[in-house]
Formats: C-alpha cells, sequence, structure tokens
C-alpha cells in the first residue's frame, strides 16, 4: 500500500546481532511492524531488614512480547527468485539462528576437545538489540518464539507466518556497565528520566494555570 504524498515516513521495527569479531551487525528489519507490544516491568526492591525500609537499587525486570508478520504474497506476485523457491524460509531461518550457536563454534569447540585441548577460552557472545525508533534501542535475551505457519507453496514452503516473541531486556545489572550492552541500557534509562523530568515541567506548569 502507498503511502500518502507528503506523509511522514514511518520507521520500521528491528532486531539487530552484533558480534564483536564481525565489523557489520545482522540486522533484522520487520516486514511489518507489529500494531501491539505488551511490556511487563517488575520492580527488584532491596529489603533494610535493620530500618525495616526498601531500596530500589536496580532497575526493573523487563519483559517485551510482540508478534511479527511474515508474508511473501507481494514478493510471489513479482516472481522474486527466493520467495519462489524458499518462500519465506530466509526470514524465519533469521530469527530461529538468533537463539542458536553458530554452528563453527560448535564443531570448533568438539574438535579441540577431541585433540585434547583441556581449557577452552569462551567466546563473547553476540549481542541481541532490539530496536524500536531512536527512543528505544535495548539489549534484550529472546526468551522464547513461538512459530505460527499459516499457509504454505506446492512445495511446502511457508509463505505466511506469524512470529510471537518474548524477550527479556537486559541491564547493566546483567551486563558489566562498562560493555557495549551495559552502556546502552544506561543511555536508555538516562533517556527515560530526561523524559519523565519534562512530563513533570509540563504537569507542573498546567497545575498552574488551574488557578
Amino acid at each position: 500500500m502507498s503511502a500518502f504524498p507528503g506523509s511522514p515516513r514511518t520507521l520500521k521495527g528491528a532486531i539487530a546481532s552484533i558480534d564483536p569479531l564481525i565489523p557489520l551487525p545482522k540486522v533484522i528489519v520487520f516486514q511489518y511492524n507489529p500494531e501491539t507490544m505488551t511490556r511487563k516491568l517488575k520492580s527488584r526492591i532491596a529489603s533494610n531488614e535493620q530500618h525495616e525500609s526498601t531500596k530500589i537499587n536496580l532497575p526493573p525486570e523487563e519483559t517485551i512480547s510482540l508478534k511479527i508478520e511474515l508474508d511473501a504474497t507481494d514478493q510471489l506476485e513479482t516472481a522474486d527468485d527466493t520467495a519462489v523457491n524458499l518462500g519465506i524460509h530466509p526470514q524465519l531461518a533469521a530469527l530461529e539462528t538468533l537463539i542458536y550457536p553458530i554452528s563453527v563454534e560448535v564443531i570448533a569447540k568438539e574438535a579441540l576437545l577431541l585433540a585434547g585441548t583441556i581449557e577452552i577460552l569462551p567466546k563473547s557472545p553476540p549481542l541481541t538489540v532490539f530496536i524500536w525508533g531512536v527512543k528505544r534501542i535495548v539489549p534484550v535475551q529472546i526468551k522464547s518464539m513461538d512459530i505460527e505457519e499459516l499457509a504454505y507453496d506446492v512445495n511446502l514452503n511457508p509463505i505466511r507466518s506469524e512470529v510471537s516473541l518474548e524477550m527479556q531486556v537486559l541491564s547493566y545489572s546483567d551486563l558489566k556497565l562498562s560493555s557495549k550492552g551495559g552502556t546502552m541500557f544506561m543511555g536508555h534509562q538516562i533517556a527515560k528520566e530526561l523524559m519523565a523530568a519534562m512530563n513533570m515541567v509540563n504537569s507542573i506548569s498546567g497545575l498552574g494555570q488551574t488557578f
């Protein structure tokens, strides 16, 4: 569907995988933006038994749930080679491999073990990042992925699917503050604090106008 002339361009949501050993991140741009998103925040409060008080010393646990739609209909109408031969297999594979270990590393680790190597230094895992506009860029861990395949072509390639994702936001309590992910989350929190301050100023201004 074409946009009206002069209408602002809508940004697309995305998930990126940043590997410290690969210069370019793997970016999965959503074909269609989800219409809704559920965010659940659970506070983490440390109790002080001596003073019978509570103190918030950690950011809340936050989970994000959303549903992504994948559809090869438009590509099939234009006889796109990938869609004709594979349907939406590549798009599904891009999402699914976010929660797979890299096969080359698994094979290399097994080969080293068979060769008698006792200690294998672990490699830093890729950082998964959820991108929803410029004001919400956060490191996440994908907790679950429910894939409902809704239609197939004559070769049983899926051509339409809905993927429900549940992601846990990773904060500096999960990552080192000095790490890329920890710094990213701290920037996200500071932006929240600034927007909360803006809301307070607007609220006070509006309150003053009522008297």
